[in-house]
């Protein structure tokens, strides 16, 4: 179903004027084409649902103003959903207006007297109530967020008229839990699949008893619904899954692993199972080789029944799994405060013990430009030298002010950045995929961004970076720029690759932001390709390792983060790991607490966002 029409422009006031100005001259196609698109802009207005039947009593119904072909456009479709329950056919009404639903579930294509109707409920086999209810369930998320609830009531209206009718019925009844229980209403959930289980018992009523006790809280009660199922057909191996999947949810994790590895003995590649392992084996140990695992199971099976959460709800909120670790140090600590404060100026002097990353030398600059740095002293080795002297040089220094050393970048790499930059992701393959919109940019472009960060957009992130950390963009840009030359020239082999190359100058560069980005790339190339992932930690290794020992003698602003991301690293050595954990141990700084205004920007920043 395309999104538009040809007049997509047009508001649903000038649509249904236009279609009535069609029908008075009898120019039923125009006039039809002109009420698809208002019922597409507004599917509950009265106005157009009166001008629909105008058109419902010419000859023939006006069913063939609106066929049904591979692109038929949703208004197109809906119109036709009203106009076969007109002619008495509500059953195929009903159904196109479920996919209309599933097609765009925010819309309210039910919202109209004849679908909430007690009749229609009577009129229609229960068997096609539940089927229209599960066809329409499987398109939402369970639960349904509440601002989406609206427009799917209807259909939970023709679920309580159904039950009404039917009330012995165990398909409809466990199909109307499911929508019940998406719709928060759990409780009416439970009753419902409890009276179709009463009914009619069988495995899928116990499996959607068991969903809808356990969203009412009742895990005991839920575990044991599914058992029952199990036992009903111990076949089927996504029950399995569930039962270790919400074992796991309350902490039971051995008894998960049993349930998983019984579904796996069975078939091992069942990929419910396999992602449930996954998981709660490194929920278990911690080993960041269960996820770089499950990670290679997803690359290797693109084709799994439906999509997982397992491997990002294990990397959600942790540093460089999910999410870029926020930057530290005093001058970044300033210009939060600047920013907070507000005070016009933006100003302010803070005192540094060492010159601070030039990133963020100029990002505090640019957005506080009333700051003040003085630095105590330049300590050796100098934090404005680059660790190899073979690495490329980024910035230009006039005493302790960075400037860059690279041309901006062009315009179409500003916008594409601003496109895709946010400073949490999935996990790193989701990253990687996620980038390959920059792969189009050349080199320059890339390190252009690198050094030439475009503001934050005027959007809703953009607004919260801009009132709380700047920073926190900047560090995103700089890690998608990363992740873009990861793109570039992919069909050259990885050792004396272009990519390998350029990120191995920026992370041998300055001690800068611009090392972590460019070693989250090399990060995120060893989990997408197995074949790099020895060459990725021994340059992780020894990058860590210099950085370690540059600490002996003087502050390494981001050794934590390297530490971290150290530790996010496929196939590490034992001995490189240890060394990060103690780096952690001594370096990582406290978690702010829990009314700390960081804290929650970062809880806002890195929520799941919606598909």
């Amino acid at each position: 179903m395309p999104d538009g029409t040809d007049d997509s422009a047009l508001s649903a006031t000038e649509e249904l004027a236009l279609a009535r100005l069609a029908l008075d001259e009898g120019d039923l196609h125009h006039a039809a084409g002109h009420l698809a698109g208002a019922l597409a802009r507004a599917p509950t207005l009265p106005e157009v649902h009166e001008t629909l039947a105008r058109l419902a009593a010419t000859d023939g119904g006006g069913l063939d103003l609106f066929p049904i072909n591979h692109h038929t456009f949703v208004g197109a479709v809906v119109a036709r959903a009203h106009l076969l329950a007109t002619a008495g056919r509500p059953a195929e009404g009903l159904d196109l207006l479920a996919v209309a639903t599933v097609y765009a579930p925010g819309a309210q294509w039910a919202g109209v007297p004849w679908v909430t109707a007690p009749e229609l409920a009577e009129r229609l086999p229960p068997e096609h109530i539940a089927r229209v209810l599960m066809q329409v369930c499987a398109a939402l998320p369970d639960p349904v967020p509440r601002v989406g609830r609206a427009a799917l009531i209807p259909y939970l209206t023709l679920a309580r008229n159904a039950a009404t009718v039917h009330p012995e019925h165990g398909l409809l009844l466990g199909a109307a839990s499911a929508l019940a229980r998406r719709l928060g209403e759990v409780e009416l959930a439970v009753r419902w699949a409890s009276r179709g289980v009463r009914a009619q018992p069988s495995k899928m009523g116990e499996v959607w008893l068991g969903y809808a006790y356990r969203s009412s809280g009742r895990t005991r009660d839920g575990l044991a619904a599914l058992g029952r199922a199990v036992e009903l057909d111990p076949d089927d191996l996504a029950i399995y899954a569930d039962i270790a999947g919400t074992l796991a949810e309350i902490g039971r994790l051995d008894e998960a692993l049993e349930w998983a590895e019984r579904a796996l003995a069975r078939d091992p590649s069942f990929d419910c199972a396999v992602h449930t392992a996954h998981r709660v084996r490194h929920l278990r140990d911690g080993n960041l080789a269960h996820l770089v695992a499950l990670a290679d199971f997803v690359r290797d099976h693109p084709d799994d029944s439906h999509e997982h959460g397992d491997l990002a709800q294990c990397c959600r909120s942790r540093p460089w799994l999910g999410q870029l670790t926020p930057a530290g140090g005093a001058l970044v600590d300033a210009l939060r405060q600047a920013v907070a404060d507000d005070d016009n100026g933006l100003g302010g002097t803070v005192s540094l013990a060492a010159p601070a990353p030039p990133s963020a030398v100029v990002t505090a600059l640019a957005n506080a430009p009333g700051l003040r740095m003085v630095v105590d002293a330049v300590p050796e080795p100098d934090p404005r030298e680059p660790r190899r002297a073979s690495a490329r040089r980024l910035w230009h220094y006039a005493g302790q002010i960075p400037t860059p050393a690279l041309p901006a970048p062009s315009p179409t790499a500003v916008e594409r950045v601003g496109q895709i930059a946010h400073p949490a992701w999935a996990h790193p393959p989701a990253a990687y995929d996620a980038a390959v919109g920059l792969a189009g940019l050349d080199v320059a472009d890339l390190l252009g961004l690198l050094v030439h960060p475009p503001a934050a957009p005027a959007n809703a992130v953009g607004r919260l970076l801009a009132a709380h950390d700047p920073s926190v963009w900047v560090r995103g840009v700089q890690v998608w720029a990363c992740l873009g030359l990861l793109h570039h020239r992919t069909d050259e082999p990885w050792e004396g690759s272009t990519r390998r190359r350029v990120l191995l100058d920026l992370i041998w560069g300055v001690e800068d932001w611009v090392t972590e980005a460019a070693l989250f790339a090399l990060v995120t190339a060893a989990w997408v390709d197995p074949e790099v992932r020895p060459d990725v930690a021994r340059v992780v290794g020894e990058r860590l390792a210099d950085a370690a020992a540059v600490a002996r003698t003087r502050p390494v602003p981001i050794i934590a983060s390297l530490a971290h991301l150290t530790l996010a690293t496929p196939e590490l050595d034992p001995g490189t790991a240890a060394l990060a954990g103690e780096l952690l141990d001594t370096y990582s700084p406290r978690l702010p607490r829990p009314r700390n205004p960081l804290r929650r920007l970062w809880q806002r920043l890195t929520r799941p966002r919606n598909p």
